[in-house]
């Protein structure tokens, strides 16, 4: 996948699992990017992540890590760490260590006549973090990541971040813990959304998209959805059909803004003349990886954009980007 298209979609990642109560929280939000080694090949990597903290000593995290170009690999996908931290200089600056899988998806070259494979595998990701945080909320950062995986190159990055405490927190440094949540943070919501469609392949290629989405909160920081997902004509993954998800949703500033991340599965049509673009088999059911975030315009309206990760079988995996308006009651 192109990188340009994954970042357009950054922003929905941004903090998948934020959580805001009103009050001041642990949660940060740091944006990464730096050069990556695989051998003797050179690249580019970036993340987003998000950290929390469990305690004075101990943080976890959830990321999106993308791993560059390496030749015949375009890697990336989720990593969730455990995170030892060490508090210095008045708290203002925090040494961290972390290690955790990593869930990733590697566009590779293949040998078959189709010219390219949707690779999907477990890893793990060891990293060294130190963070500088300033009196006004914004961090700098410096991570080393060595990423192994079970089928493929490993890497190393040196990345550089930026980040920024969502809520401002009662003493210098990161804050301990977050606080809880009182009540749920959907009712009920329904949203039109049009967008693009991006094929995991080599080329990248591109296509219009839509989707219509109804969403119920279940508890606290739960969400289910079903929804109607048409991926488009302009590509050879030329797929629509029906998605149901659970979601882990948060909210912040009093609740104008909403995040989300959600998996689940989406069971399709196809319409493609390939053999592998089926309508029986591995072809009809895939799997549905989603971070979103919404942003409340008045009482009853919000605007809401969505990263869709479509998880196939059979080498037609896509992102699908979409934005539109929703209707809450």
């Amino acid at each position: 996948m192109k990188v340009t298209h994954t970042l357009a979609a950054s922003g929905v990642l941004a903090a998948a699992l934020a959580a805001i109560s009103g009050q001041a929280q642990a949660q940060e939000f740091t944006l990464y990017t730096g050069p990556l080694w695989s051998g003797g090949d050179h690249s580019y990597s970036w993340a987003m992540d998000y950290t929390e903290g469990f305690g004075k000593y101990f943080a976890g995290s959830i990321s999106w890590l993308n791993e560059g170009h390496i030749p015949e690999h375009h890697r990336d996908g989720q990593t969730i760490q455990a995170w030892a931290r060490l508090p210095l200089a008045q708290r203002r600056f925090v040494f961290a260590l972390g290690v955790g899988p990593y869930r990733y998806f590697d566009t590779e070259a293949a040998s078959k006549d189709e010219g390219y494979s949707n690779t999907h595998g477990w890893g793990v990701v060891y990293s060294a973090r130190a963070t500088w945080y300033s009196a006004h909320r914004w961090t700098a950062n410096l991570q080393l990541n060595r990423v192994q995986v079970s089928r493929g190159p490993s890497t190393t990055a040196l990345m550089l971040g930026i980040g920024y405490q969502l809520d401002a927190p009662g003493t210098p440094g990161p804050r301990d813990f977050a606080l809880p949540r009182t009540h749920n943070v959907t009712n009920n919501e329904i949203t039109l959304m049009a967008g693009e469609t991006i094929l995991n392949s080599l080329d990248s290629q591109t296509s219009a998209a839509e989707s219509i989405e109804y969403r119920r909160g279940l508890a606290r920081f739960v969400d289910a959805s079903i929804g109607y997902l048409h991926e488009g004509n302009g590509i050879s993954a030329r797929r629509d059909g029906a998605t149901a998800q659970l979601w882990l949703t948060r909210a912040f500033f009093d609740d104008k803004l909403t995040l989300g991340f959600g998996a689940g599965l989406y069971a399709a049509i196809h319409h493609g003349a390939h053999p592998d673009e089926r309508d029986t088999g591995d072809g009809v059911l895939s799997g549905l990886v989603s971070v979103s975030a919404s942003y409340r315009l008045t009482q009853h309206w919000a605007a809401r954009v969505t990263w869709n990760r479509v998880v196939t079988r059979y080498s037609r995996d896509t992102d699908v980007i979409l934005g539109g308006i929703g209707y809450r009651f």
